[in-house]
């Protein structure tokens, strides 16, 4: 395992991750995460703008290999998903990538009903 710098702060667009401190934050706004949410958001961080495989998820985050059928890693990402999307409306932060894995990187979303759109 690779030995982190205590004041290690990753920088994803708005989001903060400061995995010494157990700390995430929107906007500047500390966001509410499980033990294994936060392993998985430093698991991303870490790799930002790369794809990180189910696999490479699931070992950093649980210390162990992946089981065979195992969906533990996709239920993390969408419980995730869900607190980023929520905390940080009009970013996208984790994107999926079908049969590779997920990768971290902020852009701005493209909804329909944002208010760039109703101008």
């Amino acid at each position: 395992m690779e030995a982190m710098p205590e004041s290690e702060v990753l920088t994803v667009g708005p989001l903060e991750v400061r995995p010494a401190e157990d700390l995430a934050l929107a906007h500047g706004r500390p966001l509410v995460l499980s033990v294994r949410e936060h392993a998985v958001l430093v698991g991303l961080a870490r790799r930002a703008d790369r794809i990180v495989s189910r696999e490479e998820l699931y070992s950093l985050a649980w210390r162990r290999d992946l089981r065979p059928g195992d969906r533990s890693v996709d239920v993390y990402v969408h419980r995730l998903r869900s607190k980023l999307e929520a905390a940080l409306p009009g970013w996208q932060l984790i994107h999926t990538h079908v049969g590779f894995g997920y990768r971290l990187s902020a852009e701005r979303s493209h909804g329909f009903h944002t208010d760039a759109t109703a101008r």
